[in-house]
């Protein structure tokens, strides 16, 4: 289903061939707030932002208008892991697209007054999501939960940061990690993969004159971080109270992923039916939502749930979240309620995976930490292979009190 190819410099190229007018394009970068140091925290996110602000070839407004004027889509995005920089555009326009990532990745110049104006973007992008308790309440989490770790990096990083950072530094950081061992380009759409490949041979093989190839400096390795989990109470003065429960989940390479990620739609997943959506707000009323994250990072795992209540209902939602997990810990699955779960799990990711960008997105980061990326069908009978006994085993490993950290906004 997927077809595969790797460039003469190491890049990797991912596809799937659709008969959609659109095609979805975009290429994965293995570089994210993790990767960086000191004074760099936040500096992949402004990079992000500040490749579409002028190249050796184009301005902002021309980088703007290249795909925007032909009715696409044009974005990026930055994780503690990865960056991506995505298209969506008619197929007809799909060089259009894989041209102008090559450029904004490899020949930014950063303009000293378009990175001065794009701080001033950022900062406020920082100011808003503070404004945010739902959101921050995350970060803060993290940030704890990780401590001196560079998963704990908050992505946006801080205002101090942003505002001293220069283009040299962005060069040097680009020049680190935009390297073409750590890219993949991704592509769903309707084109024949030969022309796909020579299209990207055409901008992103090194040694042509459209591209000129970054010199890679040394990083320190990965080490998995040590949490340590903890109970705290923010003074935030917000008319409701956010409350996050959440520990340590299986890593992105642990063979129990796939039952914890059953595990997680089980308990809070995004259907009405979740155990903690009928625990909590259909039967007690206590909040409009509630819901848990499952998130894997290479050497770690955050499990997460989340909800906004009212002051009086903190402690009896709290209750309730610890009776669900407690109840999953000590009562595997029946046959039919587990039928029922993996029947709504392979439901819900097929219809993730019918939007060509989501599935471009999927497949672009699994290739870039796997190698390929597994179809729907193979996905599927992971989940359907999973048995009660699984579950609970791993309910019983990660779901423990033990194991969790609290954190609440007053």
């Amino acid at each position: 289903m997927y077809q595969y190819h790797t460039l003469d410099n190491g890049i990797r190229i991912i596809f799937r061939h659709t008969h959609s007018i659109v095609t979805h394009a975009g290429v994965y970068i293995n570089v994210g707030s993790r990767h960086e140091q000191g004074a760099e925290e936040g500096i992949a996110h402004f990079i992000e932002h500040s490749i579409f602000k002028g190249t050796e070839h184009r301005r902002s407004y021309h980088i703007r208008n290249r795909i925007d004027g032909v009715g696409g889509e044009l974005d990026a995005f930055t994780t503690k892991e990865e960056t991506c920089v995505y298209a969506s555009a008619l197929s007809a326009h799909l060089e259009r697209c894989l041209e102008l990532f090559a450029d904004i990745l490899f020949h930014s110049t950063f303009p000293d007054r378009e990175i001065e104006k794009e701080k001033d973007v950022v900062i406020e992008e920082i100011n808003l999501y503070r404004d945010s308790p739902s959101e921050l309440i995350f970060d803060e989490f993290e940030e704890r939960y990780f401590g001196t770790h560079p998963l704990a990096h908050n992505i946006l990083g801080s205002k101090k940061n942003v505002r001293h950072f220069t283009p040299a530094m962005l060069k040097q950081f680009m020049a680190s990690h935009y390297t073409p061992d750590r890219m993949v380009i991704s592509v769903v759409g309707d084109v024949e993969f030969r022309r796909l490949v020579h299209l990207c041979e055409k901008y992103f093989a090194f040694g042509s004159p459209s591209a000129t190839p970054p010199s890679p400096i040394a990083t320190p390795a990965a080490i998995a971080p040590q949490a340590s989990p903890s109970r705290t109470t923010v003074h935030k003065h917000t008319h409701q109270v956010h409350l996050l429960v959440g520990g340590a989940a299986p890593t992105l390479y642990d063979s129990s992923k796939t039952a914890f990620t059953l595990l997680n739609n089980i308990i809070g997943g995004p259907a009405m039916n979740s155990r903690l959506n009928v625990a909590v707000r259909e039967r007690e009323g206590f909040c409009y939502s509630i819901e848990s994250q499952y998130v894997p990072f290479t050497d770690a795992g955050l499990f997460y749930i989340y909800a906004g209540v009212d002051n009086d209902a903190a402690d009896r939602s709290t209750e309730l979240i610890l009776n669900e997990l407690r109840a999953l810990r000590d009562h595997p699955l029946t046959a039919q309620h587990l039928k029922a779960a993996q029947t709504q799990l392979i439901g819900q990711m097929a219809i993730t995976n019918d939007s060509g960008l989501n599935e471009m997105q999927s497949i672009g980061k699994a290739c870039l930490n796997f190698g390929h990326a597994d179809t729907l069908d193979e996905m599927n009978r992971d989940i359907l292979a999973l048995t009660p006994a699984d579950l609970q085993e791993v309910a019983n490993t990660f779901l423990t009190e033990a194991n969790l950290s609290y954190l609440y906004y007053v």
